[in-house]
Formats: structure tokens, C-alpha cells, sequence
């Protein structure tokens, strides 16, 4: 293993940092009561990762079994508990502990404790993953209804590949 490529070529460094305080509201809500927080995301990193803090209320909900072809994910339970699927067994995630998934591995998450929790959710490269949440999110907000074709559309255009 070594250092990647150097991206930056200056001779000196730059005033560049961005940073996010931590009372900013959600940017995404979602009908189920979670909240997505973007801390990081393609577009703000030059495309190296997308960071988010996932908050869930205590209405179950989560992602269903399945991968991706072009990003790994990532995930470190803050809070609660949240199931974790590392594709082959659920387990349950406490605070601290953290799950990694390299493309083409199957995975999911779900609340199902009736309490809320919170994690931060990390992909790389930072592809758009905004716009998928965003969809998901218009879909049950305004009770839109898809037909099969049109959820693998919507999957496909995102990386999401069920199992």
C-alpha cells in the first residue's frame, strides 16, 4: 500500500478548510423521521468521499439488502442501536462499533428499536448519493407510487443494486 497520486501540486499550502457546525439543521428529512446531515459530499470534497450523520427517530426504517458496483460504504454507530447486515447475518450495532463494505458487498441497516439512533455514514469515492436520498425522500413525502420498472431505474441511475 502507498500514498495515492499527489492532487495537489503548489508549492505551498492554501486556506481551504471548510467547516460545519454541529447546530446546522438536516439538510434532508425524511417521512419516517430520520434525518440526514451531509457533512462531507462529492461535490465538497473533489469527489473523494461523502460523509453523512444519519439520524433515525424510533419509527423503524432503514435500507433493504443490497450493493453497489462503484463505492464502498461505511458506517460507525454515534448512538442507539442500529441492525447492521454485513450480508451474510444481522448484528446489532452499539455506539463505537463500525461496519465496512467494499463495492459489490452486500449490506443494510435498519432501526427496529423503537428508540432513536444515530450513525455516520461514509462513502468513497464521494459519488452524488444527495440525489438518490432526495428522490426517496420526495417518493414518501408525496405518496408517489412506482412501478417495478421505475424503482430499477431509480436504482440503476443511483448504484443501488437489490438482493
Amino acid at each position: 500500500m502507498s500514498y495515492p497520486e499527489q492532487r495537489y501540486l503548489a508549492e505551498t499550502g492554501e486556506i481551504s478548510g471548510t467547516l460545519r457546525p454541529a447546530e446546522n439543521g438536516p439538510d434532508l428529512s425524511m417521512a419516517t423521521g430520520t434525518r440526514v446531515h451531509y457533512l462531507g459530499t462529492g461535490g465538497s470534497t473533489n469527489g473523494a468521499f461523502g460523509l453523512y450523520r444519519w439520524e433515525m427517530g424510533p419509527r423503524p426504517g432503514g435500507a433493504s439488502p443490497h450493493f453497489h458496483r462503484t463505492i464502498t460504504e461505511s458506517f460507525y454507530v454515534l448512538t442507539g442501536s442500529v441492525q447492521l447486515y454485513n450480508g451474510a447475518t444481522w448484528a446489532k450495532g452499539l455506539p463505537g462499533d463500525f461496519l465496512h463494505v467494499p463495492e459489490g458487498g452486500i449490506h443494510a441497516f435498519r432501526n427496529t428499536s423503537g428508540e432513536p439512533a444515530s450513525m455516520l455514514v461514509l462513502f468513497t469515492p464521494g459519488a452524488p448519493r444527495e440525489a438518490y436520498f432526495e428522490e426517496l425522500a420526495d417518493i414518501t413525502h408525496t405518496g408517489r407510487e412506482l412501478t417495478s420498472e421505475g424503482w430499477v431505474e431509480l436504482w440503476n441511475r443511483h448504484d443501488q443494486y437489490p438482493v
